[in-house]
């Protein structure tokens, strides 16, 4: 009988060439450092709905959904033509264009802080244009972080994770650096006002659902909590929905929780599956990027300037608003959700059949594997133990991606984005995928 590696090599020969040439253009032979893969990742040529098919005419249920951008699914009709319609009248302007102005409107119409808008072209710029508009309108210097609390790749936030590391996160970054950035321990409540006590903190950033979209959760508790101290301490609260944004709620999680940060960052969804992503928030915050007339002094020394060929492009900005009407009017999410419930349920069902170590819970449309530990199992869908989960053991990571993609499904890491458009087949063959994975796993000895 093939091993799992050796039914992976034999499923993916045209995979195999691209990655070929891949790694004589790119380092490592990708563009994202997640699509890294051994022995070499997928290459995909097709998607559609909740599906997607590789060069080698493999089928899949896929969970990655552009990175989590794809709440609507892949090649959604209605975005598909309004991205189609804008490519007709061009690419790009260099000017102003109404679609983007429809589409701040009905972010604001959406988002519980909304007040102003400004669009950037990526999420790692909607983080790095939030934090640069709290200190200049704070005029302070230091920002708070949570431990393994992602907001992109820009350089004080992919800096070091904890107080305690000797080293910068990523190298290239200088050490000085992070001399104005504190990182503590998410739901710490007391370390949270003890460092905003001091009233020099220009900003407090977090994932509002926990670390890497709730693979950590975090209590909505420590959202309120977080959002009170800021208040009292002059503090702008961001909370970054790049992944959560219109996906937990047409208002995100801010309104799924009813906590209403100074600023919030979006990207993903916001775009429809395209390049794109804002800052919003507080009118007084955001105008700092005004520019007045007349007023030489605040436009040289107190705005913020911001620049982006791509800012607000008409096929993304049309895309995005097509998407961002579709969720407002209702019924996306929901279905999301619901799928959601239906998989983790079958995913712990198995675990139970199969006197499996481990266990599936999710926030929202958003769901996450414990595997190769008796994990607890939630009573429901949404984590509920007293403990933090711990994942998938790291021996067990590579070989787990492997076997589900044998058997036709595509996590994200060791989770996955549930889309709309997924259906229950989609759902129950995942499930029966699941089981035989881990069936695999276990006769090679990887899964007790």
């Amino acid at each position: 009988m093939a091993s799992i590696l050796e039914t992976f090599e034999a499923m993916h020969q045209g995979s195999k060439a691209l990655a070929e040439r891949g790694r004589a253009a790119f380092p490592s032979g990708v563009t994202h450092d997640t699509r890294a893969f051994s022995p070499w990742p997928i290459y995909v040529e097709r998607a559609q709905g909740g599906r997607k098919w590789d060069v080698d005419g493999n089928e899949y249920v896929d969970y990655i959904g552009g990175h989590g951008a794809l709440l609507l699914g892949h090649g959604r009709p209605e975005v598909t033509e309004a991205a189609r319609e804008a490519l007709g009248h061009g690419t790009h302007f260099g000017s102003s264009h109404r679609w983007e102005v429809e589409w701040a409107e009905q972010v604001i119409r959406m988002v519980p802080c909304a007040e102003r808008v400004r669009f950037t072209s990526s999420g790692t710029e909607a983080t790095m244009m939030a934090l640069r508009l709290a200190r200049a309108y704070t005029g302070r210097e230091r920002v708070v972080k949570l431990v393994e609390h992602f907001h992109g790749w820009h350089d004080l936030v992919v800096g070091r994770l904890r107080q305690d590391e000797a080293q910068p996160f990523s190298p290239g970054v200088p050490n000085g650096f992070y001399e104005s950035l504190a990182v503590l321990e998410a739901g710490d409540v007391g370390a949270l006002e003890e460092q905003l006590a001091r009233r020099d903190v220009a900003a407090v950033i977090l994932e509002p659902t926990g670390a890497h979209w709730g693979t950590h959760p975090l209590s909505p508790d420590y959202l309120h909590a977080a959002r009170r101290l800021t208040e009292e301490t002059g503090t702008v609260f961001i909370m970054d929905e790049v992944i959560t944004g219109f996906r937990m709620a047409p208002g995100g999680a801010s309104e799924r929780y009813g906590v209403v940060p100074d600023l919030s960052t979006h990207a993903k969804i916001l775009a429809g599956g395209l390049p794109g992503g804002c800052v919003t928030g507080r009118d007084d915050i955001v105008s700092m990027l005004e520019i007045r007339d007349g007023d030489g002094e605040w436009n040289a020394s107190q705005r913020v300037a911001h620049q982006g060929t791509f800012n607000a492009n008409p096929v993304s900005a049309a895309a995005g608003l097509e998407a961002l009407r579709l969720i407002a009017r209702g019924g996306e999410v929901e279905r999301a959700d619901a799928s959601t419930a239906r998989l983790v349920r079958g995913l712990n069902a198995v675990c139970a059949s199969l006197s499996l170590p481990g266990s599936a819970w999710a926030v929202s449309s958003m769901f996450h594997v414990n595997l190769g530990y008796d994990a607890p199992r939630p009573r429901d869908v949404e984590w509920d133990a007293a403990e933090e989960p711990r994942g998938v053991l790291p021996e067990l990571e590579r070989p787990l991606k492997r076997a589900l993609l044998n058997h036709g499904v595509d996590f994200m890491g060791t989770g996955g984005m549930v889309s709309s458009a997924h259906t229950d087949a989609d759902i129950d063959q995942t499930v029966e995928a699941f089981r035989s994975t881990a069936l695999d796993l276990r006769a090679e000895g990887l899964l007790r």
